[in-house]
């Protein structure tokens, strides 16, 4: 004998699956998102102002390489408690340590940013 779900909101389809949403016009989702759901989370103010100026500033300008200052970095911390959210890699480093590979993932994950923001960014980071 079949295993029977009950109080499944999600209709059962003529194959016998559950048909589980997004498909065709007019579908409405029976269940309600939560506020924790990653579709809620999207339409919440961010966690850190994108802001390039004044004094509490989280981003520097395109003239100033992009990317986030210390004290923006701080504060998404902060609010991101876990975080491992790091400032660029700017300086000298010896062959193979970790900055240098963090510096060498970075190039290599933003190679095709075209944007004025990406290419100051990758300039700062010596790419």
């Amino acid at each position: 004998m079949a295993y029977i779900q009950k109080n499944n909101p999600l209709p059962i389809t003529s194959c016998g699956r559950r048909r589980a949403g997004g498909i065709g016009e007019g579908f409405t989702s029976p269940m309600k998102m939560s506020e924790d759901s990653p579709l809620e989370k999207r339409k919440r103010k961010p966690d850190v102002r994108k802001t390039t100026k004044g004094k509490s500033r989280n981003f520097r300008t395109v003239k100033e390489g992009a990317g986030m200052t210390k004290a923006g970095v701080r504060k998404y911390k902060a609010k991101n408690p876990g975080s491992k959210l790091k400032t660029a890699v700017t300086g000298k480093v010896k062959p193979g340590s970790k900055a240098a590979k963090r510096r060498k993932s970075f190039c290599a994950r933003s190679k095709g940013w075209t944007g004025e923001r990406g290419k100051a960014a990758r300039r700062r980071w010596k790419c």
